[in-house]
C-alpha cells in the first residue's frame, strides 16, 4: 500500500464545487467523483497545531491543553507505520511547525522537507525594510510594518517570491513530485503533502482572479484580522477574490498531483486522503477568521475526502455519517493493516459508520461545540476568567515562547491520564499571566448557549430550544469526555459539575446553570 495525505489548512467547505460552492474547482471535484466524500465531517481541537495533534495521535486534547508540542507520551501513526517498515515522508510550508509550539511533530517522519517562506516565516532577513514601499503597495490598515511586525515579515518574504514558480505551494508539489519520482515503483510508504494554503494572507498569481471577483483598485488587500466585519461592500469583495483566487491555485495545483496519478497508473495501488484542519469565515455571520467569535459551520464541519484503489464501486459516493478530524489517523493505519492502539478515540473511515455518534470540538479556554451531524450546540463557560483551568503537560512551551517563569512556578505534579502511558505531568495554572492561551481573556464574543438544527436552517441564522436535543447532546459531551480523560476541573470551569461516570447525562441543574448565560 502507498498512500498521499493532503493536508490544506483553513480549506472552507462551502467554497469547494463537491459541497456545493461557487468558486470553480474542478480537481477537487475530480477527487470526489473518483473516491468518496464525506459530507458530515467536524474538527476536533482547534486550531492549526492542535487539529495537527489530533490528526497524528488520534484523540482530541483541547480538555488538557493550549497549543503545544507532540508530549512524549504521544503515540503518532508515524511511530506505527515505522514500526511495521511503512516509510513516511513530510513535504510541507507550514512554518508553525518550527516554533516553539510546533515542536516533535516533522521530526516523527523518516524524512522531511520544509519549504520556506510562508505568512510571517523568519525566513528572509532585512535590516532596514523598504518601509515606504511597503506602506504604498499594502493597506495600511492590515499592513501598517510598525505595528505589526509579523506582517513585516511576510512582506519581506514576498520579495523573494517574485514568480509563481517561487510561491510556497508551488515548491512543495514539485518536492512531492521528486519524492513520486523517486518511489512510485517501490511500496509501503506515505507522503504527506501538507500545504498552508489557502490559510491568509491569501496571496495567489493575478492568472487566478476573475473578471467581476472584484472591483478593487487600492494596496493590497488580502489578510483579513480575526474580528467583526466593519469593511465595506467593496473591501469585503476584495478579500473574498483573493481567497477564492488562492483556492483556484490550490486546486490547479491539485490537479497536477491528479495528473501524475493518471500518467503513471498509480490509482490502481495507491490511497488518497484529503483534509483540512479548519475552515474559516469570509465575512459569514460579520466574522473574519476562526477561534474569536461562535464555532459557525464554516469554521469547524470541513472537507473530507478518500480514494482507495481496493473501492472502485464507491466512486462519487457521499456518505452521511459523523466522521471527525482524529478518525484520520486510525484510518491511515487500518489502510496498512494496523490496528489503533487504546489511547486512539477516532475510528476508522473504513469501518461500518458509529450509529447515534455524538462528537465534541473546541479551543482550549473557550466554548466546546457538540453535534450529532443535524443539531449542533455551542456551549460557553459561565465564567472566563474563573480559577481551576489547568494545562497538563510535559512540553511547557506556548506557540512562539516558553511558558513564563511565573507559570512554571505553578507547577505541581499530577497522575497520569488514561493516554499518558504512566507518565505524570506538570499541572500548571492557566491562568498565571497574562499571556494566557487563546480565548480566555475574554476575546471570544460569549453567547452564553446556542442550538441549532442544520437540517432547516442550515446558514445557523436562528438559534432553537429543545430539551430532549440538549439533554441527549449534553449525554453525548459527557460520554466524550470520560471517553477522552478530561479533567475533573474542565467540567467544573465549564459549568458542567458531574460525577466523571456513566450514570447518565450531566444533571438538571447544572444544566440549568450552564444555559442562564
Amino acid at each position: 500500500m502507498r498512500l498521499i495525505f493532503v493536508l490544506f489548512d483553513s480549506l472552507n467547505r462551502l467554497a469547494l464545487g463537491a459541497y456545493g460552492g461557487g468558486i470553480e474547482t474542478p480537481n477537487f471535484d475530480r477527487l470526489a467523483a473518483r473516491g468518496v466524500t464525506f459530507d458530515r465531517n467536524y474538527v476536533g481541537s482547534l486550531p492549526c497545531i492542535p487539529a495537527r495533534r489530533d490528526l497524528q495521535t488520534g484523540r482530541a486534547n483541547f480538555f488538557h491543553r493550549s497549543w503545544g508540542p507532540m508530549e512524549p507520551y504521544d503515540i503518532s501513526f508515524c511511530d506505527l507505520l515505522r514500526e511495521r517498515g511503512v516509510y513516511t515522508h513530510l513535504v510541507t510550508d507550514h512554518f508553525h511547525y518550527f516554533q516553539d509550539g510546533g515542536t516533535g511533530y516533522h521530526t516523527k517522519y523518516n524524512s522531511w522537507e520544509f519549504i520556506r517562506g510562508q505568512e510571517y516565516d523568519a525566513w528572509k532577513g532585512l535590516a532596514k525594510p523598504p518601509l515606504e514601499t511597503f506602506r504604498r503597495d499594502y493597506d495600511a490598515r492590515h499592513y501598517d510594518p510598525a505595528k505589526k511586525p509579523g506582517r513585516m515579515q511576510h512582506m519581506i518574504n514576498n520579495m523573494y517570491q517574485p514568480r509563481e514558480e517561487d510561491f510556497p505551494i508551488a515548491q512543495c508539489f514539485a518536492s512531492a513530485f521528486d519524492f513520486l519520482d523517486a518511489n512510485r515503483a517501490a511500496d509501503d510508504w506515505l507522503l504527506q503533502l501538507e500545504l498552508f494554503d489557502p490559510h491568509e494572507p491569501f496571496r495567489a498569481p493575478e492568472r487566478f482572479r476573475r473578471e467581476g471577483d472584484s472591483a478593487w483598485q487600492g494596496a493590497v488587500f488580502n489578510w483579513p484580522n480575526y474580528k467583526r466585519v466593519n469593511e465595506t461592500d467593496d473591501e469585503v469583495a476584495e478579500i473574498r477574490a483573493n481567497y477564492a483566487a488562492l483556492l483556484r491555485m490550490c486546486d490547479d495545483y491539485l490537479g497536477r498531483l491528479l495528473d501524475y496519478m493518471d500518467e503513471h497508473d498509480m490509482w490502481k495501488d495507491t490511497a488518497i486522503v484529503l483534509g483540512t484542519d479548519h475552515g474559516f469565515l469570509l465575512g459569514e455571520h460579520g466574522w473574519w477568521g476562526k477561534g474569536r467569535m461562535p464555532y459557525y459551520e464554516e469554521i469547524v464541519h470541513t472537507p473530507l475526502m478518500l480514494c482507495h484503489p481496493k473501492m472502485p464501486e464507491r466512486a462519487g459516493e457521499r456518505v452521511g455519517a459523523l466522521t471527525q478530524t482524529m478518525d484520520i489517523m486510525p484510518t491511515i493505519l487500518d489502510l496498512f493493516g494496523i490496528e489503533a492502539p487504546s489511547p486512539v478515540t477516532g475510528r476508522s473511515l473504513l469501518a461500518p459508520p458509529e450509529p447515534e455518534r455524538v462528537v465534541a470540538f473546541g479551543l482550549f479556554g473557550g466554548p466546546v461545540g457538540v453535534t450529532d451531524g443535524r443539531y449542533v450546540m455551542l456551549h460557553y463557560p459561565p465564567d472566563v476568567l474563573a480559577e481551576g483551568l489547568q494545562e497538563y503537560t510535559l512540553m511547557p512551551q506556548h506557540m512562539t515562547a516558553p511558558f513564563s517563569d511565573a507559570e512554571i512556578r505553578t507547577a505541581t505534579l499530577s497522575p497520569p491520564f488514561n493516554f499518558c502511558r504512566d507518565m505524570p505531568l506538570l499541572k500548571i495554572d492557566a491562568l498565571a499571566t497574562a499571556k494566557r492561551p487563546p480565548n480566555i481573556n475574554g476575546t471570544f464574543e460569549d453567547q452564553g448557549f446556542l442550538l441549532f438544527d442544520l437540517e432547516s436552517d442550515p446558514e445557523q441564522q436562528e438559534p432553537i430550544r429543545d430539551a430532549a436535543v440538549e439533554a441527549r447532546l449534553y449525554a453525548g459531551l459527557r460520554d466524550y469526555m470520560l471517553a477522552h480523560d478530561a479533567p475533573a476541573e474542565a467540567y467544573a470551569w465549564q459549568g458542567l459539575e458531574a460525577a466523571k461516570d456513566s450514570r447518565g447525562p450531566f444533571n438538571a441543574a447544572d444544566k440549568q446553570a450552564c444555559h442562564s448565560g
